[in-house]
């Protein structure tokens, strides 16, 4: 896939009007002081940002899984595949009771 094109005059057929284009084209370029004043957002809205970044996925867990990679004997994990779906929270529920941990 081609990067677009950056336009700089105004061409008709591109889904936009003569007057569309009038509208936002009055964006001056930025200056050397102009980016010498810029501030990052969270810098300028910290309150904003930080709402934003929590409000996103799911809420964060007191005590998170830890992925790890395990090698176990095929019929061992062919047994627990087999009884459907949660097969690997099954696993987890065994460990932690061979371990003796509350559930």
């Amino acid at each position: 896939m081609t990067k677009p094109k950056l336009q700089t005059k105004f061409e008709p057929g591109r889904g936009y009007s003569k007057e569309d284009w009038d509208a936002v084209s009055d964006n001056p370029e930025w200056t050397e002081e102009d980016f010498r004043n810029a501030r990052p957002f969270a810098e300028v809205f910290p309150d904003l940002a930080e709402s934003l970044r929590r409000s996103r996925g799911r809420p964060a867990l007191d005590n998170p899984k830890k992925q790890v990679t395990l090698r176990l004997d095929s019929d061992v994990v062919a047994r627990f595949r087999a009884g459907g779906p949660g097969w690997q929270s099954r696993i987890n529920d065994i460990l932690r009771k061979a371990a003796g941990l509350p559930k």
